[in-house]
């Protein structure tokens, strides 16, 4: 076997966090591997409701801190990455049931207040019996609020920073987990293996455990730990129904239980409805909604919809297992913090192993500068944070302005449909014209699989986004395996194997060169 490669940092997991602190310590001068298991994005961080927010409902549990530096994070994500996060209007139904109006009010005051807003507007009060805010509500529901937190798009969001991870110089590794790692005298020893089977051998002079669900898996297992339990798994599921109503913002509804449901405008003609808190303690990547989750959230929608939602009405569904701290201080997974923690351990003052549990997708940047905050005493010479006014790739839009860039792609290819040019642009930014750079029709972007998947693209996430297969395409990339007919399936998972087979003979022809 080969010497082992040298590195500063070796981060286990290519999540979120995973990849923001890959990025953030790449920029800083680093060496960085990060090995991913699976897929980029695979586990809780692509089963998200999309949103960066503040989180409203984490004031009633007096989680300031966590509030204001979320509500801080929507303005400079808005600025770093304007194609795939984008304002969007929450609209709050009023229920005297629940909370009082008074209540809800002061609440908002001090969600537009805990942190300087730049680009989203204020709060206002609603008259739910005027306007379209209130046309699908029921006749009950007179007085309503609004205000604004952003939707993003939370896999490409992982993916964007690994590109510029990669970019600055570190190496991403996907379809590669951890088998083992030990301290030596002067380094940690780690042995990567891949889904062949195959070893490598690497040197670390740090290692950042950020698995998520499987954080104590890798601590206990890889990393032949014994330190006690800290995680506390807890289920969110999400349901997708044919669109329920007219317009561009989302709703807020206030639960019998004291949480809150989100009702979201998805993917053009749909409605996303989530989240469910339920514990959980399977195997992470078998996580899966049940019924009773799926009725409380039809239930839920139905406390304040006109139109029925009936589980025959659901045409998909997601779920994901929050890896959050555990302090043992409740009970309820509903009121377990969302805040993330460290814990980090060192052997006489060298070779750190930091262990990262909870955190959310809003504060996930915030949580990379923390995690070199910790990191930093044990790697002299650090160059100081730079992430706060760095735009993430494919974000570098001129003027920032997403609407005056998708009507100069749409005025130089006009040949693009639409729908396909908005979701383009969306996606990936100045990035598109790795896609439609030099295409003059739509014939030139090769095969259409269908659901608006062309070959272009597909080549396009192979060569430079590390999508393996048709699910990595499909559910991760773009979320078009809500479009793409059954029967087109296999025409897409024949391309990748015709397109994997020539590839490693390309490899093997340049290696025996």
């Amino acid at each position: 076997m080969c010497a082992a490669e040298p590195y500063d940092l070796l981060i286990i997991g290519g999540g979120v966090n995973g990849a923001g602190i890959a990025r953030d310590a790449a920029g800083r001068g680093l060496k960085v591997l990060l090995c991913e298991q699976g897929d980029l994005s695979m586990g809780t961080s692509q089963w998200s409701s999309k949103l960066i927010h503040g989180g409203l409902r984490y004031l009633e549990t007096y989680e300031f801190r966590l509030v204001r530096e979320a509500l801080a994070e929507r303005e400079v994500l808005l600025r770093a990455a304007p194609h795939i996060v984008r304002p969007l209007r929450f609209v709050l139904p009023h229920n005297a049931r629940l909370r009082p109006a008074w209540m809800v009010r002061i609440g908002l005051l001090l969600y537009d207040n805990l942190s300087k807003r730049v680009t989203l507007p204020g709060a206002a009060t609603l008259n739910l019996r005027q306007g379209l805010e209130g046309a699908p509500l029921k006749d009950s529901l007179r007085k309503g609020f609004s205000y604004y937190d952003c939707w993003v798009d939370d896999s490409r969001l992982v993916v964007l920073n690994a590109i510029d991870a990669r970019r600055r110089g570190a190496e991403i590794l996907v379809g590669t987990r951890c088998s083992e790692a030990r301290r030596s005298d002067d380094a940690w020893q780690a042995t990567l293996t891949d889904g062949a089977g195959r070893s490598r051998r690497v040197r670390a002079k740090a290692v950042v455990n950020a698995a998520g669900p499987w954080v104590d898996d890798v601590l206990y297992g890889a990393l032949g730990r014994n330190e006690a339990q800290h995680l506390r798994l807890v289920k969110g599921s999400h349901i997708i129904v044919p669109r329920l109503y007219d317009g561009d913002h989302a709703y807020i509804l206030q639960n019998h239980d004291k949480r809150v449901v989100f009702a979201i405008p998805y993917q053009g003609e749909l409605t996303l409805i989530g989240t469910t808190d339920v514990p959980y303690d399977g195997d992470p990547a078998a996580v899966a909604i049940d019924e009773d989750e799926v009725a409380y959230l039809c239930d839920a929608a139905n406390d304040y919809f006109a139109a029925s939602v009936t589980p025959d009405d659901v045409v998909a569904t997601f779920s994901g297992v929050r890896p959050l701290y555990d302090d043992h201080k409740t009970a309820n997974p509903s009121t377990v913090t969302r805040d993330y923690m460290f814990d980090i351990e060192a052997v006489a003052g060298r070779l750190p192993l930091l262990s990262i549990y909870g955190g959310k997708i809003t504060t996930y940047r915030r949580l990379a500068e923390h995690a070199m905050d910790k990191l930093a005493p044990f790697l002299p010479g650090l160059k100081p944070a730079w992430t706060t006014e760095a735009a993430l790739p494919g974000g570098d839009l001129p003027t920032a302005d997403f609407d005056a860039f998708l009507a100069d792609v749409r005025g130089r290819c006009p040949w693009l449909p639409e729908d396909l040019a908005l979701r383009y642009c969306r996606a990936y930014g100045t990035l598109v014209e790795h896609i439609v750079g030099g295409a003059a029709g739509l014939a030139d972007l090769g095969e259409h699989f269908g659901g608006g998947l062309y070959e272009a693209e597909a080549a396009y996430l192979v060569d430079h986004e590390w999508a393996r297969t048709a699910d990595d395409i499909l559910h991760r990339r773009t979320k078009l395996y809500l479009h793409m007919p059954a029967a087109a399936l296999p025409r897409l998972e024949g391309w990748l194997a015709s397109r994997a087979v020539t590839a490693a003979a390309s490899a093997a022809m340049a290696s025996a060169e």
